[in-house]
């Protein structure tokens, strides 16, 4: 998820609007000017029930603000309108990013019932300012004529992005369309906001546990430790427990051997938020669908995809399905040979019964230790997460010559969070990173990025405030964190988020740092876990934790054979979610859908085998019902094209580190959202991506 904000600009208008209180006897800190190292948030002195009265105050400032350009009577320009508007706001953005950051990394009851009062409100805002006649008469007008206006090109695009997103929002449609409209963006704000909170309740409330020790089958001893930390946690007095968080329920099913105890956390995952209790997703995400649909109706289009992608990369749904069936009959082809070595090896140990999904990790491992003489928990102890984050470090610095520093004067939403100031190689400063790295029950799942303070440089530079989040498995008292390749990849692919945050070099915020299309955001995220398996890269931190080896030759080239092992899989569960977005939002019907059996008929229409179930089924898909990515989860895959083609230009200096490509690299992140996703590869490549670098990677053909 990332948060597009006004960094703190305009903050003395806060103030003094507080001031004007005088009724208030103690300042909210959220409203006043931060005074602070590098104008970070106060969240020392920020308590939880400062955000509702924060974001009220800000809503009605910026009000005042935008009925000032709206009554206006001088002859509209780009500035006291189009710039007016972008620098509109500004407190309220403030107040947004530090409140949906904090929500989604340390919630709690106060703050989720902020969210469930602020979501219509600011849905109404939003409609508010994008349904206004008088506004969208006088941006519409400067669109009209605006070879006259002799803007730079990045004015040019900012006044074509503001009239797009009027029209995409609805300005040109009548009064009782619009009222209708308002209606349906209220309801969905309310919607979404609540298939969020039901997903993270019906998460934090499983629990499997045992005190039986067998169980755990050979789990590494520092998650057994965390396991028992979990279960004392939960108010038992011995024993381990098992949860459906990743960092819990994965290593679990890789490694316990028992098959009843494996079905049973397999299933509870795949069933989040629909048991038919009071926290099942069906319902809402029935009305999220339905109202969708009548959203993109209302707006000219045949479905929501159809709306999504009219300003996406891809442009149609057909463009995406088109793109996604050059890979799925390759990749599902290579899981069904999966399934058959694993089912295989499973008959072999005398199991009686069909291989399943609960199986499938279980047996992964054991087939990888056999052919490969890999075992994936013997790589952990060169994956302590410190070390893993200064390997990050190290190739941003060989890449980009940056440096970090890590801050100790700054406040923190959470003990367990990281500040770095990021400094040039020249030693002036680039921006702030928070890293808030390990799972808890205030946190939602996965791993995301969020810009706090965009990068912005209209009456001055503004620096960027990056945050990563993960949920990795936390410390325990006898043992560090240790990851999983796959896990450790993952803080690779956040920082590439951050990157594309702190590179920003642009005039105006709403087109900065990962303010992009889609399609293209997940590009600078991805081309970064290229380097992470590269045996030069690896050898600059994978060191044991103990003993401070580097991680050895031998163990590279096994754990890249034994990776090479289930890529049919890992490609296949995310597509199959994939589709399954498009499928939700190719609709064009606002009928309610039985979401099982609609679920169960988009896989089948796509051939998907029983063993395998799509990364995130319908109830628990946040990305797309609580998050942005609504017709849009297809984009991971996407930019996969874009950055296999774009390490490959990496590759083909001899040097994986050339400074010239690293610089028409970071020039090109640095350009933000000025410009069409395409447009600025182009530039950095020179031609538009080939597939056929994806398809090499994957192992779908050979190369030449």
């Amino acid at each position: 998820m990332k948060i597009k904000t006004y960094a703190f600009a305009f903050i003395v208008l806060a103030s003094m609007s507080c001031e004007t209180k005088k009724e208030n006897k103690e300042v909210n800190p959220l409203l006043s000017e931060w005074n602070t190292p590098f104008g970070t948030p106060p969240f020392d002195l920020i308590s939880s029930e400062h955000y509702l009265p924060a974001i009220n105050e800000a809503l009605v400032l910026h009000k005042a603000e935008l009925k000032e350009i709206e009554n206006n009577k001088d002859k509209p320009t780009f500035a006291n309108t189009v710039e007016a508007l972008e620098l509109s706001g500004a407190t309220l953005n403030k107040v947004q990013a530090v409140f949906y950051a904090i929500n989604a990394a340390n919630t709690n009851d106060i703050l989720k019932e902020t969210a469930k009062t602020i979501a219509p409100k600011l849905a109404s805002h939003s409609d508010d300012i994008n349904l206004n006649k008088v506004l969208f008469t006088k941006v519409k007008e400067l669109y009209l004529n605006k070879e006259e206006l002799n803007l730079e090109p990045e004015q040019l695009h900012l006044l074509n992005e503001t009239y797009k997103q009027f029209v995409r929002a609805g300005a040109d449609l009548n009064e009782d369309k619009q009222e209708n409209l308002r209606t349906i963006n209220s309801k969905l704000a309310s919607l979404s906001q609540s298939f969020g909170e039901n997903l993270l309740e019906e998460t934090n409330a499983f629990e499997f546990h045992t005190e039986d020790k067998t169980v755990l089958g050979n789990l590494p001893s520092s998650l057994v430790e965390l396991a028992s930390s979990e279960a004392k946690k939960r108010g038992h007095d011995k024993g381990w427990s098992i949860t459906t968080q990743r960092p819990s329920i994965n290593p679990f099913l890789q490694s316990s051997t028992d098959r009843d105890a494996r079905k049973v956390l397999f299933d509870a995952y795949a069933q989040r938020a629909n048991n038919g209790n009071e926290k099942d997703n069906k319902k809402v995400l029935q009305e999220i669908v339905s109202l969708r649909v009548k959203k993109a109706n209302l707006l000219g289009y045949k479905s929501h995809s159809d709306y999504v992608l009219s300003n996406a990369m891809a442009e149609k749904p057909e463009a995406v399905l088109d793109f996604m069936s050059k890979l799925w009959a390759p990749a599902l082809e290579m899981a069904k040979q999966e399934r058959d070595v694993l089912a295989a090896k499973m008959k072999q140990e005398g199991v009686v019964g069909e291989f399943g999904g609960s199986d499938w990790r279980h047996y992964v491992e054991k087939v990888r230790k056999e052919r490969y003489a890999f075992d994936e928990e013997q790589t952990r102890p060169y994956f302590e997460f410190t070390a893993v984050r200064e390997g990050v470090f190290a190739l941003a610095n060989k890449l980009f010559g940056l440096s970090f520093v890590q801050l100790d004067n700054v406040a923190k939403w959470h003990e367990d969070q990281q500040v770095f100031e990021v400094l040039e190689k020249d030693g002036s400063h680039l921006g702030l990173v928070y890293m808030d790295f390990f799972a808890r029950e205030s946190k939602r799942g996965g791993a995301w990025m969020n810009a706090m303070r965009s990068q912005m440089n209209v009456s001055g530079h503004v620096t960027p405030i990056v945050t990563n989040n993960f949920n990795y498995p936390a410390p325990t008292a006898n043992s560090p964190s240790l990851l999983s390749f796959g896990e450790a990849e993952t803080l690779f692919h956040e920082f590439g988020h951050a990157l594309h945050g702190l590179f920003s070099k642009v005039k105006y915020r709403s087109l900065s740092g990962t303010n992009v299309p889609r399609d293209f955001v997940e590009f600078p995220s991805q081309v970064m876990e290229n380097w992470m398996s590269e045996p030069e890269v690896l050898k600059m931190f994978a060191k044991h934790y103990q003993t401070g080896e580097v991680i050895p030759d031998d163990m590279i080239e096994k754990m890249k054979k034994a990776n090479s092992f289930n890529g049919g899989f890992g490609t296949v569960e995310y597509m199959a979610a994939a589709y399954l977005d498009i499928k939700w939002h190719s609709l064009e019907s606002s009928d309610l859908q039985d979401v099982e059996a609609f679920e169960k008929e988009a896989m089948k229409q796509i051939g998907l085998i029983e063993e395998i179930i799509p990364r995130y089924r319908s109830t628990y898909f946040a990305h797309i019902f609580s998050g942005g990515y609504s017709s849009g989860y297809y984009s991971y895959l996407w930019s996969e094209v874009l950055d296999a083609d774009a390490f490959k230009a990496f590759k083909e200096t001899g040097d994986i580190f050339d400074q010239t490509t690293a610089a028409k690299y970071r020039k090109m992140l640095s350009q933000g959202g000025s410009k069409s996703g395409m447009e600025l590869y182009k530039e950095f490549r020179g031609a538009a991506p080939e597939i056929e670098p994806l398809l090499i990677k994957k192992g779908f053909i050979l190369a030449e």
